[in-house]
């Protein structure tokens, strides 16, 4: 295993922090949070980003809140504090809709509670707390061990289906590593597991338009723990392809959503991915926790696709470049300072004005072309001569 990873989020009882990713890579800057408000606003910005981490912050946001003295007042009784902690999570729910994660961990709260309130006649309103606090935490650490599960089951799965030689190259897209999870990652947990084996030459992340997670968050992680890779921009996955056919051993991607069937919602242009990897005959494996999976849905077609502002097209925010530094020979800059001595950002615009925009966060990309779902319990296939995966089978309580 290569050594520590990045931390998004630090939480102790009574106290929450997480690492704002708007400000990545550039400024490493932790956002304390102290209200529900600032946690469903910190999800719904994508200060913090990535399915399951999502989940993790929602969950802590009400754990920070429920120790405060302000709070009290709501959780006299067992019977208030169970309904404080349901209408909470359920405004927890409205910061982002599509990932399933967040749904998944609201439910299990508020049933954890209710279950607290009903086995016990004399519960009080601290008993109720003191599950729910007992609950989110065990998320928090459950959560990093699924994830280094996903990267052993996912590195064995490669190196199984691996026909090449010893030059091993796998393509991400996206942010799936530690600033997406609360630790390790889904599908840069795979390629982190493949580089501790020492089995991997080379990884390729996607710039991730058109927030940039790739070249902001994942190059970020990529080159934090000295992992050869190199970037590239979404468009030019098909000709890296058709380039490197007997090197690129998989394409690995995250998701936010899996229906019964494996259709798998994930950033947008997982999609076009799927495809291309398809036409080249690559391997393209979804990495995603159990948790993820929304056996409800029977189908990708049931999934809702949050829309998001357009102004995340049009508009780019970052660091300002001292246009002195720039050389042909290198991809390193100087940023210009502010007068206190800190590094100048600015938001420029980059589309012409009037112009319509389509602003998906997530596509949907079929299960008949993905061929590995990688979970913290093991790999999914298809069985022969059938496209679509039994996710109902194979989390089917032993």
């Amino acid at each position: 295993m290569t050594g520590a990873t990045l931390q998004a989020i630090k939480y102790q009882r009574g106290s929450l922090e997480i690492l704002d990713q708007l400000l990545l890579p550039h400024e490493s800057v932790y956002i304390h949070i102290a209200s529900l408000a600032e946690g469903h606003d910190a999800i719904k910005t994508m200060k913090v980003r990535g399915a399951p981490a999502i989940a993790i912050v929602a969950a802590l946001s009400l754990a920070v809140v429920l120790v405060q003295p302000a709070s009290q007042p709501e959780l006299t009784t067992a019977q208030k504090a169970v309904g404080f902690v349901e209408t909470s999570l359920e405004y927890l729910k409205t910061s982002r809709p599509t990932a399933v994660n967040l749904f998944d961990a609201a439910h299990k709260l508020a049933a954890g509670v209710r279950l607290a309130a009903q086995e016990k006649k004399d519960a009080t309103g601290q008993d109720i707390v003191d599950k729910y606090l007992e609950l989110a935490e065990r998320m928090l650490e459950e959560d990093v061990k699924d994830n280094m599960n996903i990267g052993k089951f996912g590195a064995e799965f490669i190196l199984k289906v691996w026909k090449g030689g010893n030059d091993l190259r796998v393509i991400t897209h996206c942010n799936t590593g530690s600033l997406a999870t609360a630790g390790y990652g889904t599908a840069l947990g795979i390629i982190r597991a493949l580089s501790g084996q020492q089995k991997l030459t080379h990884a390729y992340c996607t710039e991730t338009r058109p927030y940039n997670q790739g070249s902001r968050l994942t190059a970020y992680e990529l080159v934090y723990e000295k992992i050869p890779s190199t970037l590239i921009t979404d468009s030019m996955v098909s000709a890296l392809l058709a380039q490197n056919s007997d090197k690129i051993a998989a394409i690995v991607v995250g998701a936010d959503r899996v229906a019964a069937n494996g259709d798998t919602a994930n950033k947008i242009g997982t999609y076009q991915l799927a495809i291309a990897a398809c036409y080249h005959n690559v391997p393209f494996i979804v990495a995603a926790p159990s948790t993820s999976v929304d056996l409800n849905i029977a189908s990708g077609k049931e999934i809702h696709i949050e829309v998001r502002p357009a102004v995340e097209v049009t508009t780019l925010r970052g660091p300002v470049v001292d246009v002195g530094s720039i050389t042909k020979e290198s991809s390193e800059v100087q940023f210009k300072n502010t007068e206190e001595g800190t590094v100048l950002t600015e938001t420029i615009a980059g589309a012409a004005r009037g112009i319509g925009v389509w602003n998906p966060s997530f596509d949907v990309t079929p299960a008949e072309l993905i061929s590995a779902i990688v979970t913290e319990k093991g790999v999914v296939l298809k069985q022969d001569g059938v496209q679509e995966f039994d996710m109902k089978q194979f989390l089917k309580p032993e």
